[in-house]
């Protein structure tokens, strides 16, 4: 894979936000834009195990997609004092993915602002991701293709990132969000996945009170380099056919992805990852 760096500043204000980055979609990693922010200086876990550690979290590990699974359904659920010592305590594969702190806890709302990028924030729905050190996030985009700024606390992260201009060469399974799972995009076996030669992202680390944008339907593996956590604030697709495609997935893609598993179960799940190696070997003449 071709990874430049991800772009980085020290400040930015909304006009070079807009100018440098939003119209040309482009990320950037701004190192300094929360540092006023009472969760700069107060976010961590063990103030995370103080505000919310008597609420059940949902939890997921990098296991295979199976037909039985829902739409993003949870493969277990703790205690999140519990499940932040298990975070201290070792390596774990359990992350918390898309957890809402404006619904379940209320009060965190006060430790942070919604910044003026120039771009109309979506403020019902402020997410956090917990994750351990070594776990992952399979390589995917989000279902409704928002442009996406990522807040990241306690610890570091590591990020790569694919434009949607790249699905030819990353292995997408069809009517899904993801790729290949057993891709490793931190060392990937291009022997076995000779497409991934050819693609072009962008890489990069975060660090505690770093914010990354990603633009509109971009492709974001993340692995937790140690124990820690992020927040997503996320901005309405502009491009209107991002926007039409976020329509599509929510309202017909990921039901007719659920009906069919139903309908076929492992069958499907296993058909759709074979038509990902043959979909993509055959457009780059690969046998």
């Amino acid at each position: 894979m071709e990874l430049k760096n991800i772009e980085r500043v020290a400040t930015i204000t909304k006009e070079e936000f807009l100018k440098n980055y939003f119209r040309p979609q482009k990320p950037v990693i701004i190192e300094n834009f929360i540092n006023d922010w009472p969760a700069a200086e107060k976010w961590n876990l063990d103030y995370m195990a103080e505000v919310a550690g008597d609420k059940m979290v949902p939890l997921y590990d990098d296991r295979p997609v199976d037909y039985r699974d829902g739409f993003n359904e949870p493969h277990a659920r703790m205690k999140m004092a519990d499940y932040i010592q298990l975070l201290k305590r070792e390596p774990t594969r359990y992350r918390i993915f898309l957890w809402n702190i404006l619904k379940e806890v209320p009060e965190l709302q006060k430790d942070y602002n919604y910044p003026d990028f120039g771009l109309k924030l979506m403020k019902g729905l402020p997410m956090l991701f917990f994750g351990g050190e070594d776990s992952y996030t399979f390589m995917h985009y989000d279902i409704d293709l928002a442009n996406i700024f990522h807040f990241h606390f306690h610890g570091k992260k590591q990020v790569i990132l694919f434009d949607q201009d790249q699905n030819d060469y990353i292995y997408k399974i069809p009517h899904s969000l993801i790729v290949r799972e057993d891709i490793d995009f931190s060392n990937p076996d291009y022997d076995k996945w000779p497409a991934l030669k050819k693609a072009k992202g962008f890489k990069g680390n975060l660090a505690h009170g770093e914010v990354l944008y990603m633009p509109e339907g971009y492709w974001h593996y993340m692995k937790y380099i140690t124990p820690g956590f992020s927040m997503s604030l996320r901005g309405i697709p502009r491009n209107p056919k991002n926007l039409c495609r976020a329509v599509y997935n929510i309202f017909v893609m990921r039901h007719f992805d659920n009906a069919m598993r139903r309908w076929k179960g492992q069958a499907w799940i296993d058909a759709k990852n074979e038509k990902a190696i043959t979909k993509t070997h055959a457009k780059l003449e690969i046998f």
